[in-house]
């Protein structure tokens, strides 16, 4: 959590930390700030003291709102700057990070940078920055790192967020289900009033305005793959295609609180209309897992393990596993789950490798999606539920929503 920012910069051998970027989209900014409206700012924090921001004086309103100590950056005027600098736009800004450096204090040390910008303008300007503060060492890597050990296990402030954008994700797949079963189907097809077929790219452009509506936004996209498509994981479906009746769709919604902020994560496998066998048989599979599995969550749990039995579970079904074959393109392929928050994949993770000590702390929040793929058979099914782990040891699906396997449409 972020009271253990300041342990885990010492950790993580640093003496501050730098962030750069906007608050929008920006997963360290909008964690030490916590969401405002910034399109542009510099925040410096010391080990052991708040943090400062450095703030575009059109913001100072927003600025404000944190209730951080904020400097407006008027006081450190660019075109002063570039003067200095005799055009040099990256050396510029290194003589601007040098002056706000200095204003906090902080001229010698290990001092962590990160956020989300452009790279190569501030490459350049960070190169410069280390010959105007010879004795300040920069590192990007250890600032990540602190905080996704930071942004690891969630606040309560933290888990109610994402629980309202659960409850945003399951309004709108709800939305979509009455959507889809309000049609009906003609020739093997979903068809509207109108006699025209539904299309995978008209679905998808419900869910955005739906969405939009409730407050969130897709920043990642949506999966909605039916057929060859649902058997390869990350395929998001093909747009122009008209949806049929009785094909496996995978429906992988990941929305995030409009403006940038914490995501939820959430699959379901539908056939419209009615399910062949084939398809049954691989959605009565991953159910059976996915029961399994969440019923052997446990405090302090290491990930790794639950990746492995996983793997044993489904191979006692007959279907190959990512455990014992490397790059697998069919069966059961990736991981069980990963950590969620201001990212929609973060710690902790479920590497089957001995060298993933990720446990299920309290306080994270994570995936649990087990799945199967068989593209050349037109196959997949995913199944995934974003779970916390209570401080009192117990798991909780932050937002139910039923797991049947058909939607109901009437024929035409």
């Amino acid at each position: 959590m972020k009271t253990d920012l300041d342990a885990l910069l010492e950790a993580h051998h640093l003496d501050a930390l730098l962030v750069i970027g906007p608050a929008q989209h920006n997963p360290a900014m909008t964690y030490l700030t916590g969401g405002a409206h910034l399109t542009s700012a510099l925040l410096v924090k010391p080990r052991g003291g708040k943090p400062t921001l450095f703030y575009n004086p059109m913001e100072r309103d927003e600025a404000a709102k944190t209730g951080l100590p904020a400097c407006n950056l008027t006081d450190f005027p660019w075109g002063q700057y570039l003067k200095a600098a005799q055009g040099d736009q990256s050396r510029a800004q290194a003589l601007r990070l040098k002056a706000v450096l200095e204003a906090v204090g902080f001229t010698r040390g290990r001092l962590g940078v990160t956020g989300r910008v452009d790279f190569g303008p501030w490459y350049g300007a960070f190169q410069a920055l280390q010959t105007l503060l010879p004795a300040v060492e920069l590192d990007g890597q250890a600032a990540h790192d602190a905080l996704l050990a930071a942004r690891r296990t969630k606040s309560d402030e933290e888990i109610a967020r994402i629980r309202r954008m659960g409850q945003v994700t399951t309004e709108v797949v709800g939305r979509v289900a009455d959507f889809l079963t309000s049609q009906r189907g003609k020739d093997g097809l979903l068809v509207k009033a109108d006699g025209q077929p539904v299309t995978i790219g008209e679905v998808k452009g419900l869910i955005n305005r739906w969405l939009a509506e409730l407050g969130a936004e897709n920043p990642e996209g949506t999966i909605f793959a039916q057929g060859r498509d649902a058997g390869v994981p990350h395929s998001t479906g093909d747009d122009a295609a008209p949806l049929k009746l009785g094909v496996p769709i995978v429906f992988d919604i990941f929305p995030c609180e409009a403006g940038g902020g914490y995501f939820y994560d959430f699959t379901r496998t539908w056939c419209l209309g009615y399910a062949p066998d084939e398809a049954w048989a691989l959605y009565e599979d991953v159910l059976s897992v996915y029961r399994r599995i969440m019923a052997s969550l446990k405090p302090g749990g290491l990930c790794r393990d639950l990746q492995r039995r996983t793997c044993e579970l489904f191979e006692a079904q007959g279907h190959p596993t990512s455990c014992r074959q490397a790059g697998l393109q069919e069966g059961y392929v990736h991981s069980l789950g990963h950590g969620l928050g201001l990212d929609v994949h973060e710690a902790p993770w479920f590497r089957a490798t001995k060298t993933n000590t990720d446990r299920l702390e309290p306080g994270v929040v994570i995936t649990i999606e087990p799945g199967l793929y068989y593209p050349e058979r037109g196959l997949g099914c995913r199944l995934e539920d974003t779970v916390w782990a209570r401080p009192d040891g117990g798991f909780e699906v932050l937002a139910e929503f039923p797991h049947d396997l058909v939607l109901p449409v009437k024929a035409q």
